[in-house]
Formats: structure tokens, C-alpha cells, sequence
């Protein structure tokens, strides 16, 4: 079968190749057999084949690490999927090949909804929703502040948000983005500065803001960190600016402000199935509704992969391959 395999880290135009792999053959009595539908070209894509990227596969290796498939074959012992069935595939199982072969037990169908953004599903809302849910406790009604409000990541923790009952400050870079931002449910949203905290409790009459979430580092961080209420938790799960973030002590010193970090495949290598199975049906419910959208460029065959991940790495929406 055919599949798109990184051969080296290095530039993709170079290290990534078209190829023909095994088959993935039958299933055992606990596994699925899929065919990919659609798989997007994620920012992780774009690092792991440029070698920078927290987890490197050994090469040569199938790229992709999220996507949707169609189950053609199941095994005897599996309960939770049936022929025909509509499903993601799991983080790191790679994506970018004609078929898969799934085991995981917290799979489950998908409900009726557009192809493309359920191809999206897997990781940008996933990390969306367990930032907001398993840093800090956020009221009802509470606030919360991030950062990069333009990326896929924030545009889903925007309706993520509102379906938990908290309420959003959405920092952006470029005044133009703000009415977009604005219509897709942002509270309050801002042009990132370092008068940001002044005008932030203008906006939010002076509510405390228990969680910023940084996707951006440099001089954006500390903008954000004199945000955060007494005992604030920053926590960082990208740094798209490529620098090192910039932040004073004060806050951390007298405001007993903290920092860490967030990674998807951490909190994957101790998800249980009843920690997976209700994220996923909630954040499925959600693209079904419409609630959760992300902006699609275009869509690619596999033959066309070159052209797909250039036109990937400008950032100028999603890129969904379609293999099958």
C-alpha cells in the first residue's frame, strides 16, 4: 500500500518520500482494520520531520499523527466498533498511509459531520479541553486568558470554553483578526502589548484570572503573567515565536505565580478509557454542531504531497491529505 514515509530529518521537500510498505494483513481477535479518509498536516508533522519535535520516530517512518479512517475489518473480540464505522486514529499511530490497524479500546464512531474538521479532531480540541480542565479548577463563570487566539489550538478552546461555562481573553498580534476572533465567541479580545493587563481588567471588570495559556513565549509571556490573580498558573504548550519566553520574578515571587508546561502525548501515556471515551464524545458533539470549526486551505492526494506540505509549513490554514 501506499504511504508518505520520512526517510531523514532534515527538509521535507528532501526527506520525505512516497512509498510502498507492507500491508497491515488481518486483524488479531482485539484490532480494527481502517481505511484513512482524511489526515490534516499538523504543525507536529512539520516539526518531527524537521528533527525538532519532543518524540522522533524511527526512520524511515510513516509521517502523519492524526487523522479519520473508515473500519473495513474487525476482529472477534471487538465490542466497540463495527464494520463501516467512522473513527479517529489514535495520537502517533501514523496517519499518512492508505490503511491502519487500531487497537486502542477507547475508539468509538463518530457521529455525522464534515470529514475535514473530524480529521482535526485528534489533537488541537483534545489539548484545547485538557487545558482547561486539567491545570487549574476554573469556576463557572470564571476567567481564563491565552495567547496566539488565532490558532487552530485557541479557536477550539474558544467553544470549548463556553460549553464549560468559563469566559475567554483572546490575545492576538494583528488588530485585523479581532472581529473574526470576536465571532467566534471570544469575550473579550485584545492586540497583545505590554500595556496588556491594564487593559485586560478594563475589559473583564477586574476579575481574577486563575490560568493564561501561552502558545507563543518571547515578551508575550510576561504580558500574560501580569494577568493572572494570586496563584496564577501559566502554562505553555507551544512557543511559535521559536524564542525563548521572557517573563519578570515579581509576579512569581509575590504573587506566587507559576509556570509549566503541557503536552498531549505526556497525558496520553496515562489516559484511561473513561478519561478518553467522554473528551472525545464531547469534543465530537461539538464539530458535529458546528460549534468547533478550523479553517481548511485545501486538500490534497497523496501524489500531491509535495506541493501539500509546502503549502502546509506558510500556516495559512489547514492542509487535509486524502489518501483513499
Amino acid at each position: 500500500m501506499k504511504a508518505i514515509q520520512l526517510q531523514a530529518f532534515g527538509n521535507p521537500a528532501e526527506a520525505v518520500k512516497l512509498a510502498d510498505i507492507p500491508d497491515v494483513g488481518d486483524p488479531a481477535s482485539n484490532e480494527v482494520i481502517a481505511a484513512v479518509e482524511a489526515s490534516p498536516i499538523n504543525a507536529t508533522d512539520l516539526l518531527i520531520m524537521a528533527g525538532r519535535y519532543g518524540y522522533l520516530p524511527p526512520l524511515p517512518a510513516v509521517m502523519g499523527v492524526e487523522g479519520v479512517a473508515r473500519v473495513i475489518a474487525v476482529g472477534s473480540n471487538v465490542k466497540h466498533l463495527k464494520e463501516g464505522d467512522r473513527t479517529l486514529i489514535p495520537w502517533l499511530q501514523p496517519t499518512w498511509t492508505e490503511r491502519v490497524k487500531l487497537s486502542a479500546s477507547w475508539l468509538r464512531p463518530l457521529p455525522k459531520a464534515d470529514i475535514q474538521q473530524l480529521s482535526m479532531l485528534g489533537i488541537n480540541p483534545a489539548t484545547a479541553y485538557l487545558l482547561l480542565t486539567d491545570i487549574v479548577k476554573v469556576p463557572r463563570g470564571g476567567w481564563v486568558i491565552q495567547n496566539g487566539a488565532n490558532s487552530s489550538t485557541a479557536r477550539a478552546l474558544i467553544p470549548i470554553a463556553k460549553s464549560l461555562g468559563i469566559k475567554t481573553v483572546n490575545v492576538v498580534r494583528r488588530p485585523e483578526v479581532v472581529d473574526e476572533i470576536k465571532a467566534l465567541g471570544g469575550d473579550v479580545v485584545l492586540v497583545d502589548g505590554p500595556d496588556l493587563a491594564k487593559r485586560v481588567a478594563a475589559e473583564t471588570g477586574k476579575a481574577p484570572i486563575p490560568l493564561a495559556i501561552d502558545m507563543v513565549a518571547d515578551t508575550s509571556t510576561a504580558n500574560l503573567m501580569n494577568c493572572l490573580a494570586p496563584d496564577g498558573v501559566l502554562v505553555f504548550y507551544s512557543a511559535m515565536s521559536g524564542k525563548p519566553f521572557v517573563g519578570p520574578a515579581q509576579p512569581m515571587i509575590f504573587k506566587n505565580i507559576s509556570l509549566r508546561g503541557f503536552w498531549l502525548g505526556h497525558w496520553f501515556k496515562t489516559a484511561t478509557d473513561d478519561k478518553l471515551v467522554p473528551m472525545y464524545e464531547h469534543l465530537a458533539g461539538m464539530i458535529a454542531s458546528g460549534a468547533i470549526t478550523a479553517p481548511v486551505a485545501a486538500t490534497y492526494s497523496f501524489d500531491k504531497f509535495p506541493e501539500a506540505i509546502a503549502k502546509a509549513a506558510k500556516f495559512s490554514g489547514k492542509i487535509i491529505l486524502t489518501p483513499n
